[in-house]
């Protein structure tokens, strides 16, 4: 299963870090901008500063689609980087992907088999069938969205839907649908945003040891230590809690993701 990619790394480190390249260009120290690959070189010094803490890197495609060719070619030269040097560490690519099952599949060989992602985020919405091409590659992550971390997202997820005698919000509904129905490869996951943890808790529940990505931490002022407790798994692990602005832009990388992970083993400790 690809999620024992994951597993073996956090084990390993004591970790559950996740750090999100999102390199927005118009935030990148000047010193890498006098540089050829400016993007990829600001992603080299992230990822050497902060790997030793790290369990998965997480970069946001639209930050290298707003550039283009050159912009793409940079996420492609950071994958091959944390490839060659950092094989260990668990890659995902936050494209919120969807579309029926004919385009996607080049979706699934740009991600999968081009940059060589170990998982994608995924929107729901379209069903399975047309999400087949991801759900069949059983060595790769499927990261659907279930319950995310933005202020807007009880406009959709909180509609109420009747399932026999009772009514089920919708990231109910996708929370089961997903751990009962799409899951037969063993490679699904969930986005479960850290600004909603009374629900993570529900959908933990729910869906039993199934990993869920965690945004909303830093920026987003998600809460770490109800995260921890209402989102590990009976093993300790479940969790991939990524943080992205809130490292990347910091003053000093290196410390400010020694201290998020010192937090998520503290709270790990105490849970």
């Amino acid at each position: 299963m690809i999620i024992d990619k994951y597993n073996k790394r956090a084990k390993k480190i004591n970790s559950l870090l996740c750090v999100g390249l999102d390199t927005d260009f118009s935030k990148i120290p000047k010193r890498f901008l006098r540089k050829k690959f400016p993007q990829f070189e600001f992603n080299k010094w992230i990822i050497e500063e902060t790997h030793e803490f790290v369990v998965a890197y997480k970069p946001n495609s639209a930050f290298y689609e707003a550039r283009g060719d050159k912009g793409m070619k940079e996420l492609k030269m950071t994958m091959d980087y944390l490839i060659k040097n950092y094989p260990d560490v668990f890659t995902i690519l936050d494209a919120k992907r969807a579309d029926i099952g004919n385009t996607n599949n080049g979706y699934v060989s740009a991600i999968f088999d081009w940059l060589n992602f170990d998982a994608v985020t995924l929107h729901p919405y379209l069903g399975k069938e047309a999400l087949k091409p991801f759900l069949d590659r059983k060595n790769k992550g499927c990261i659907i969205l279930c319950r995310t971390s933005n202020k807007g997202a009880e406009e959709f997820q909180d509609l109420e839907f009747s399932q026999g005698r009772s009514l089920r919000k919708l990231w109910q509904i996708v929370a089961e649908r997903v751990s009962k129905n799409w899951d037969k490869n063993k490679n699904c996951m969930l986005v479960v945003g850290a600004t909603y943890p009374k629900e993570m808790k529900k959908i933990r529940a729910l869906v039993g040891d199934m990993t869920f990505l965690v945004p909303g931490i830093g920026a987003q002022g998600g809460d770490l230590k109800a995260v921890i407790k209402a989102g590990l798994n009976k093993k300790g692990l479940g969790l991939i809690i990524n943080s992205s602005r809130g490292i990347i832009f910091a003053k000093n990388p290196k410390e400010g993701a020694q201290k998020l992970r010192d937090e998520i083993r503290t709270y790990k400790n105490i849970s």
